[in-house]
């Protein structure tokens, strides 16, 4: 069952994802949404600006290696937790 946050993850990739995919679970896979670098950056910058965290470069490209979206919203959560 998702939370708040992954719901909000899972929007803001919905809107990068090529469309007419499957639907985007936890376990749906980054690659399987046709979600490469560029994108990434964009949502990266979109989580910024809305849970006020800020993502070093080394770690966007940490982010790379992010294969779910539970990775993804794990990153995010911990991130936040940091800067509380």
């Amino acid at each position: 069952m998702a939370d708040q946050l992954a719901t909000d993850i899972i929007d803001k990739i919905k809107a990068h994802a090529e469309p007419g995919g499957e639907e985007i679970t936890l376990d749906t896979e980054l690659t399987s949404l046709g979600i490469h670098s560029l994108e990434l950056t964009e949502i990266i910058f979109d989580l910024e600006e809305e849970y006020g965290i800020e993502i070093e470069m080394n770690t966007a490209e940490a982010w790379s290696s992010l294969k779910n979206v539970r990775d993804m919203v794990e990153a995010v959560r911990a991130l936040i937790a940091k800067s509380a």
